[in-house]
């Protein structure tokens, strides 16, 4: 615990539950400071919940943590002690993002006549402009627009907004797939963004911690985890303080899981020669960018028949969920055979060449009756469908996968308004 180490210069800003501290040595981060204490209803009620601080600091970071590796771009660091995270300093835009997969609390107050536990799909999103006075009034994508906010020296206009709605939505999409796996069911969630003054792209900030959500474990809301259980107390006593922090601790232990596979698969890549092995490290390089095992082996069919089947035994036999990718040229005589002879799924990647790729090609699309294999001529497409059959069972592939669909979907923004931009 290197926290005596960290030389704080001025206190940035204050909340009810945390303050920020610039970083003399670390230009461009700070310190966020977690306090103990819990507030509901703007703060209308107000107490001190010893430990507090450390249980949503270890939450949060434990969140942005999945996000982070996920491939999502956030303001968060690094945890620096049990209280205080370090993240990149941003300019904070003033809009709580509220995004909810089932109806309940205030949504079911302005929009009567809707049943609790009535389900978005797709999700619904909302925005909150941060304004205590007035209660954090609801706000449409127009008011935000004709608000025309500048945040270090970034104007929030439609490309923005687009941005943040999308991202919210993916977020919410992220960690409610997590919390399945603990089932959990991720009820609803607010996010908050600002402008990171260095790169100033639009980042994820704030915190997301017991506070940020609303959880029911096996979607029941009489067993709700999170800050809710706080606010619906009739009267605030020692015991039942008590029940709100052992709540908000089972949030945190419970988080850590979700940084962890429950099933771990991988992928074999068997090629007919050596020359195929160029193509073949395209293969295994798009598979690590998703955390998953790749394997090479050097086999072929019709030299070696014998040996693809000993092969296919040794990764059929250890229980690890696996997926087979066939690399042959000329005729593919290796994805067939194998397709032919396990339950597993294969799928064949030839390289094609100049040539006589467009007869080659053949042998890996015509298949006898019985055989499944597919055929996906990319090698990083290959890897990708081979990361969405794994990521049925295993979130953190999905998750990955799932962020990098935004951030190709915001690239293409981006690129969009730059090209605009010239225009002018």
């Amino acid at each position: 615990n290197h926290a005596a180490k960290l030389k704080l210069g001025q206190k940035l800003n204050e909340g009810k539950t945390k303050q920020i501290f610039e970083l003399v040595d670390e230009p461009g981060h700070v310190l966020v400071q977690s306090k103990d204490q819990i507030t509901a209803g703007n703060a209308v009620r107000k107490d001190q919940m010893e430990g507090k601080a450390a249980i949503a600091n270890k939450t949060t970071s434990c969140v942005f943590k999945l996000l982070q590796d996920a491939g999502f771009k956030t303001a968060f660091v690094r945890q620096h002690s049990e209280t205080a995270f370090v993240a990149s300093r941003c300019e904070m835009i003033p809009i709580e993002w509220v995004c909810r997969r089932i109806a309940t609390g205030s949504f079911l107050k302005r929009n009567p006549g809707v049943k609790e536990g009535y389900r978005f799909t797709p999700l619904k999103m909302e925005m909150f402009f941060k304004d205590d006075a007035n209660n954090d009034p609801q706000w449409s994508e127009e008011q935000l627009l004709a608000a025309g906010f500048e945040l270090a020296g970034l104007t929030i206009g439609r490309c923005e907004v687009d941005i943040m709605s999308k991202s919210t939505v993916a977020i919410f999409e992220v960690l409610e797939k997590a919390w399945a796996t603990q089932d959990c069911t991720l009820v609803d969630m607010k996010i908050e963004f600002g402008v990171n003054v260095t790169t100033k792209e639009i980042v994820l900030a704030d915190v997301i911690d017991n506070d940020s959500w609303r959880l029911w474990p096996a979607g029941d809301r009489s067993q709700q985890k999170d800050k809710q259980v706080y606010r619906d107390l009739k009267e605030v006593t020692p015991e039942a303080m008590q029940m709100v922090k052992r709540n908000f601790e089972w949030v945190a232990e419970r988080v850590k899981l979700l940084l962890e596979s429950q099933v771990k698969g991988r992928v074999v890549v068997l090629m007919g020669s050596t020359s195929d092995v160029a193509h073949c490290e395209k293969i295994r390089k798009a598979c690590g960018s998703y955390g998953i095992p790749c394997h090479l082996r050097v086999n072929s069919a019709h030299k070696g028949p014998d040996e693809t089947l000993r092969i296919k035994a040794e990764y059929e036999g250890d229980g690890v969920p696996t997926i087979f990718v066939a690399v042959a040229g000329r005729s593919n005589g290796l994805g067939p055979v194998m397709s032919g002879n396990t339950a597993y799924p294969v799928i064949n990647c030839p390289p094609i060449t100049p040539d006589w790729g467009a007869q080659d090609i053949w042998s890996s699309l015509r298949m006898p009756s019985g055989l499944g294999c597919s055929t996906v001529l990319s090698p990083e497409a290959a890897a990708q469908f081979a990361a969405q059959i794994l990521g049925l069972n295993d979130h953190l592939v999905w998750v990955k996968l799932r962020a990098s669909m935004l951030n190709t979907w915001i690239s293409l923004k981006q690129a969009d308004k730059k090209l605009q931009e010239c225009s002018l």
